[in-house]
């Protein structure tokens, strides 16, 4: 028998000593070591480095695990355990020296997360969750927002960076959530974002084109905090469909008519 809670401390220590590497290397860290993915896809040997020390602890905690990991160093060939991990979450916040970046790793038991840890390094907070027993960062109890409505509302998003097809749809669902809510907030981490959402710091949060890596752990802390995550059209393939809407559940049902006038 695994005991999750076990498991859930040392996924945490796991996460903050990765932090301390990349804050560490943040201090010296010269642009020239960025590479190119793809468009607008950054990664440095920081990214890389982390997940290597990611990776090795956690495959301490549950030997013969698989792993679905942003930069390639370990893949999944069907296992019952399934670690989903984004070392660095935020990468170009972290390359400019902006803040909010993190670590984020996800626990998947068969089909689903059953264990999400996310340490923002800046601001040295632990937002994690255990399926069924709540949501907490740094020990403390976390729940969302009682925001009713739209207008009532802060809204997170992420901007597409080379998936540009839904460019126009984009827009047009900015331009709406302009005028109708509190205002719009774009941090450039979608892990931070769906632990805002959960922390009641932000009321709503959508994004097109993201990865697993990117929203497993978050998705989970967000439901653990009482709200809702679901994609675009209020099912339940945010994880793999690229499509996410997490809200403090209040205002889901507005939040997502809105994006349905708009998207394709």
């Amino acid at each position: 028998m695994i005991d999750l809670s076990q498991v859930l401390k040392q996924t945490i220590e796991v996460a903050e000593s990765a932090g301390v590497f990349i804050r560490k290397e943040r201090q010296t860290f010269d642009v020239k070591s960025v590479e190119q993915k793809g468009l607008n896809d950054l990664v440095s040997y920081v990214d890389k480095e982390a997940e290597k020390m990611i990776v090795e602890g956690l495959s301490k905690i549950l030997p013969g695990s698989d792993f679905i990991t942003e930069e390639g160093t370990a893949q999944t060939e069907g296992k019952e355990f399934t670690w989903i991990i984004d070392p660095l979450d935020g990468t170009t916040n972290f390359i400019h020296g902006l803040p909010i970046f993190a670590v984020s790793i996800g626990l998947r038991h068969l089909d689903e997360i059953i264990l999400g840890v996310v340490y923002e390094i800046n601001f040295h907070e632990c937002f994690y969750a255990l399926k069924g027993k709540g949501a907490f960062c740094n020990g403390t109890p976390i729940k969302v927002s009682k925001a009713a409505n739209l207008g009532e509302s802060l809204i997170a998003t992420g901007f597409p960076y080379s998936a540009f097809n839904q460019i126009d749809a984009y827009l047009d669902a900015l331009k709406m959530l302009m005028q109708k809510t509190h205002g719009i907030r774009r941090l450039g981490s979608a892990a931070m974002d769906l632990c805002y959402v959960a922390a009641g710091r932000a009321d709503g949060f959508f994004e097109f084109n993201l990865k697993p890596y990117d929203v497993a752990a978050g998705a989970l802390i967000v439901k653990e905090a009482g709200g809702m995550v679901t994609d675009f059209r209020q099912g339940d393939d945010y994880l793999f469909g690229r499509e996410i809407l997490a809200s403090n559940g209040l205002i889901h049902q507005e939040f997502d008519a809105l994006l349905q006038d708009v998207w394709d």
